[in-house]
């Protein structure tokens, strides 16, 4: 896809996420903020700062702790015609609101015959790598993009970031759009610099369900989202190092998932690496390998994936680090693949 040019004018994920809401929200006076911390605070992660001072109270409204209570009100101010953006400030606090995500955000169109629409945009927080625990860490990707009737996206840059949730507020679909904590340029949470690009002032649209190559490569694709395309650039490089040319899928939507933009990658490298800060087990990961396994790609050795192992999140830091994806894990795992083709 041809970006829109931009001026020298680099934005976090944070600033970029704020600027597109705000545009959206001068543009259409339906679109509105629902959250716990979202008004003069900021957003615990960057991501609605300067909003309240712009909009106010009535359309940036701080909530009290119950996201059953505020993601609910969401559903029905978007079946009534408004857009709410709602932020739910942990992935991981999902289980006390699933009912009104999945039962009736998700569902309600459905529900309805198609006559109702339900046009708005649940943002939350993933990742980990700075000893949150257990209940602030997760990514769960697979959770949500195995659910019906929700688009799901992540991005791994500003640029996307501003163009994804430009696209996510527009839609008359419900859209998770789900941003990594290491990616958003927070010092506190570590800052991952390559996610800080250049970004147009301007509104434009990335779309959803369209992949980028974010680096052409011959001999190997990996395939990421979020913090897994960090992971799988920087793995490129080690292995370019090596005489190994890797190619780079930033996947950025889980739903709609672009399956051609993979296939079609892996039948020139013959080789697939699939990189997730999800659950090894159940997840995008098996899902980006089956998709070119049923599409009887050949390769030249199985594939390999790179995620969570299937265990709580440590809090302790030495435990936590050992079990996230990494740069390394993925060079090891094309080293292991070669060994197979021997």
């Amino acid at each position: 896809m041809t970006q829109v040019k931009a001026k020298d004018r680099k934005l976090t994920i944070a600033r970029a996420m704020a600027e597109s809401i705000a545009m959206e929200m001068r543009e259409d006076e339906k679109v509105f903020l629902m959250g716990e911390d979202i008004g003069e605070l900021g957003g615990v992660f960057g991501n609605t700062r300067g909003l309240y001072t712009e909009f106010g109270s009535e359309r940036v409204k701080d909530t009290p702790i119950s996201e059953t209570a505020f993601i609910g009100a969401a559903v029905g101010a978007a079946s009534d015609g408004m857009k709410p953006v709602v932020e739910l400030m942990f992935v991981d606090f999902f289980g006390v609101c699933f009912d009104a995500i999945y039962n009736m955000m998700a569902k309600n169109t459905y529900f309805a015959g198609g006559e109702i629409n339900v046009p708005m945009v649940l943002m939350t927080s993933t990742g980990g790598g700075y000893s949150d625990g257990g209940q602030h860490s997760q990514c769960l990707h697979a959770t949500f993009a195995h659910l019906p009737g929700m688009k799901v996206v992540a991005p791994s840059n500003a640029y996307d970031a501003k163009g994804l949730m430009t696209a996510a507020i527009r839609d008359p679909n419900p859209v998770i759009f789900m941003f990594h904590k290491a990616l958003q340029g927070m010092g506190w949470l570590g800052t991952e610099k390559e996610a800080i690009v250049n970004v147009p002032e301007e509104t434009y649209e990335v779309p959803l369900g369209k992949a980028a190559i974010t680096r052409e490569g011959t001999d190997v694709t990996i395939v990421g989202i979020t913090s897994g395309v960090h992971h799988g650039l920087k793995a490129a490089r080690e292995l370019e190092e090596q005489g190994v040319s890797a190619e780079v899928v930033d996947l950025r939507s889980l739903v709609p998932l672009d399956r051609e933009t993979v296939i079609e990658s892996v039948k020139k490298t013959g080789r697939l690496i699939v990189v997730d800060e999800d659950y090894h087990s159940y997840g995008m990961t098996a899902e980006i390998i089956a998709s070119v396994t049923e599409a009887g790609v050949p390769m030249k050795a199985a594939p390999q994936r790179v995620a969570y192992p299937d265990i709580p999140i440590p809090f302790t830091p030495v435990m936590e680090q050992w079990a996230l994806p990494s740069a390394e894990k993925i060079v090891k795992a094309f080293a292991k693949m070669k060994e197979t083709e021997k």
